[in-house]
């Protein structure tokens, strides 16, 4: 479909927009509902294990959903995508309001509550490759960067508004009003993808975009670079996961913190990560030093998570007993959960740019597939590490994913192409 309105330039900032509202929806479901963790535990009956398995399952949703998700925005467009998507998302919420929320009188079988969460990742994953693909579509190289940053953080602010909203409403108001409004954000998400999302004019963009090279562009299935780019978003995700899915557990039972402490660390890794996206964005447009960043990045994360690990190991036992010692473990816990998460929109760009626009939703529906697949097996795998060595090995495992990230997320870059780079930025600073 295309508006009239479409052709005027400004309106790329309207789909971006709605690309935002679109992504944070989706994410105060994804990023929120393990915001309530504890209460989650205790309001289903579940132990550490089962609760793991649960928390993950929406993020196997995703990675089943992404790829095809993916294939059927660069075959349709974003606009009926996301349509799709998030309306039957929004469908799929309601009737966990209705039949898999627990109550003071029934708490609803297993069954009920996985297959909900299951079924809201399958029809959520629609909405990370279109909106992806839109941005793409719509800005042209100088500004993708600080675009795709923009869209990401969607992710963060997503994830704190629930960590901010969700534990409350599950406290005061139960699970049921939790699904009910998630599924009333879906659809508000969905009516401004209705008004603003559509193709781009045929003409190039004022900025300078090159269509036809992207048209040009391999196939993203087949080409080597964008797959390791791929494994290396999903790993350098584990850690991101870990603290986003078991933070709040983890400063419950072993920092010994309170729920508003929880929730006002959790919203301050959102907020954090938020600032540091849009800023990354903005500063690798403006540098043209995307690898260097996620390099950066990941080299901090490690550095970052195994000081949590090495402060976790020598504080075993004695938390309880120390406020400073807590108050330690919150800011570290903090530092870690934005680090690992500022990166992924200069990634995501990186991906996009290499693949082409035209074949944008096809390589993010690789990238999310990868990133929720890890997203699945993460709350799966720290109960099993809690139970070999505790929170400590939780936390040097993380660190293990960003050092085996690193070397994945900067592909090395063909001779002749590095020659020709080289050639341009010595022209560019003759000239």
């Amino acid at each position: 479909m295309q508006h009239d309105h479409a052709s005027r330039p400004a309106h790329r900032w309207k789909v971006l927009a709605a690309g935002v509202a679109a992504n944070a929806a989706f994410s105060v479901a994804f990023s929120g509902i393990p915001m309530t963790a504890v209460l989650m535990r205790s309001g289903y009956g579940l132990d550490n294990a089962t609760l793991g398995l649960v928390l993950g399952l929406m993020g196997l949703g995703i990675a089943v959903s992404e790829l095809p998700w993916g294939l059927l925005t660069d075959r349709w467009g974003d606009r009926p995508v996301l349509l799709t998507g998030l309306g039957a998302t929004a469908l799929a919420l309601i009737a966990m309001a209705l039949f898999a929320a627990p109550s003071p009188r029934h708490v609803p079988g297993l069954g009920w509550l996985c297959g909900g969460l299951l079924l809201v990742g399958l029809l959520g994953g629609s909405v990370n490759g279109a909106s992806g693909r839109a941005v793409m579509s719509w800005f042209a190289e100088g500004e993708r960067g600080l675009a795709m940053s923009i869209r990401q953080t969607a992710v963060p602010l997503g994830g704190g508004i629930g960590a901010l909203v969700l534990p409350a409403v599950a406290l005061h108001f139960g699970f049921a009003a939790i699904y009910g409004l998630l599924a009333a954000l879906c659809a508000i998400s969905a009516l401004l993808a209705w008004a603003w999302i559509c193709e781009p004019p045929a003409a190039p963009l004022p900025s300078g975009a090159k269509g036809g090279a992207d048209e040009q562009r391999d196939e993203p299935l087949r080409d080597a670079r964008i797959w390791r780019i791929v494994a290396g978003i999903g790993i350098l995700c584990a850690p991101q996961f870990a603290v986003l899915s078991f933070g709040t557990v983890f400063l419950h039972d072993f920092g010994h913190a309170g729920l508003a402490a929880i929730s006002t660390t959790m919203v301050a890794v959102q907020i954090g990560a938020m600032a540091m996206r849009v800023w990354s964005g903005r500063w690798t447009d403006r540098r043209r030093n995307r690898p260097t960043y996620l390099r950066a990045c990941s080299a901090l994360s490690v550095l970052l998570f195994a000081l949590l690990g090495g402060v976790a190991l020598a504080s075993e036992g004695s938390v309880g007993d120390s406020a400073a010692l807590r108050f330690a473990l919150i800011l570290l816990l903090a530092a870690c959960g934005v680090c690992v998460s500022a990166w992924h929109g200069v990634a995501y760009t990186e991906l996009a740019t290499l693949s082409g626009a035209a074949r944008a939703g096809t390589a993010l529906g690789m990238a999310n597939t990868s990133v929720f697949a890890v997203c699945f097996l993460t709350p799966l795998a720290i109960p099993h590490l809690l139970t070999l060595q505790g929170w400590p090995l939780v936390w040097f495992a993380a660190a293990a994913c960003a050092l085996v990230a690193l070397p994945l997320l900067v592909p090395p870059v063909p001779r002749r192409q590095a020659q020709a780079k080289a050639s341009n930025a010595a022209l560019s600073r003759s000239t």
